[in-house]
């Protein structure tokens, strides 16, 4: 990210794509921590909390929730980014895809016909794609949802003039600094937190959950490791498919994980690729 220079009140907008509105929420559930940022900030647009402006207003901060699935959304997320200083992808559907993405891996438009009575009335792009796919993003905040940590955190820091943290690191790091028993190994639960990334606060791990992966991949995760020992619970390749490309399809890392263990699905013989 580049160097960062924003005016004591910053501009901030709040942008909804395809999604559920989850990451939206995480701003409303702050309550009087949301307040108290109204003070320090200038929310322009933010259609959840009831504040309207014309998408090609000029802001300093612009926060999008969801996918990229329309002819209209392609329109929009141009004129907001061309008239946005700092824009930041917030949630799965926003950085990956989302729940949505897993229409990019069936029959064409073949779902439309399954889903609606009028199929000919729905505009929908080819493909569900990341904010990414289509105009410059210059942070990208993973979770379905969000947190509202996630979200003050990057506010305080572009405010504060530098860089907001990225987390790539894989989610056992913050289970080990948490002291949380892995459900891993003590329970051989199907835990994904070796190939999640931090920065949900361990949620799942800590109810003795194990992780599904929503907040993306880690940098250098080992997806065939990781299914391998799957295999060894007794996991089906079906479900080490599914697992991968449930919520974040739309990452490469989990789409090429996934396709690699589709080729085992129908081969009972075969317990999955090499570690290696």
């Amino acid at each position: 990210m580049a160097k960062i220079t924003l005016p004591s009140r910053s501009r901030v907008a709040v942008h909804k794509f395809s999604s559920c509105d989850g990451c939206q929420l995480a701003f409303l559930n702050a309550g009087n921590d949301l307040l108290t940022l109204a003070e320090r900030v200038q929310f322009v647009h933010f259609a959840e909390a009831g504040i309207s402006a014309p998408i090609d207003t000029n802001v300093d901060i612009a926060f999008v929730e969801g996918s990229i699935s329309t002819a209209e959304d392609e329109t929009r997320i141009a004129v907001i980014r061309a008239h946005s200083r700092y824009l930041v992808a917030i949630g799965a559907c926003a950085t990956s895809g989302g729940v949505q993405a897993l229409r990019n891996l069936g029959r064409g438009h073949d779902w439309l016909a399954e889903v609606y009575p009028n199929p000919d009335q729905i505009d929908s792009l080819d493909a569900a794609c990341p904010v990414s796919d289509y105009v410059r993003v210059d942070l990208e905040l993973w979770g379905c949802p969000v947190s509202e940590r996630q979200l003050f955190a990057a506010i305080a820091a572009l405010l504060g003039h530098v860089a907001p943290k990225e987390h790539n690191d894989a989610l056992c790091m913050a289970c080990k600094a948490r002291g949380s028993v892995c459900v891993l190994v003590t329970r051989d639960e199907p835990c994904m937190g070796p190939l999640t990334r931090t920065g949900c606060g361990a949620l799942c791990p800590d109810f003795g959950r194990a992780c599904y992966g929503c907040f993306g991949p880690s940098r250098n995760a080992n997806h065939l490791s990781w299914g391998a020992r799957m295999r060894e619970f007794g996991v089906t390749p079906e479900s080490i498919v599914r697992r991968f490309h449930m919520i974040n399809s739309g990452a490469q890392d989990c789409l090429d994980a996934g396709d690699t263990w589709r080729g085992f699905c129908h081969n009972p013989k075969i317990d999955g690729p090499s570690k290696s």
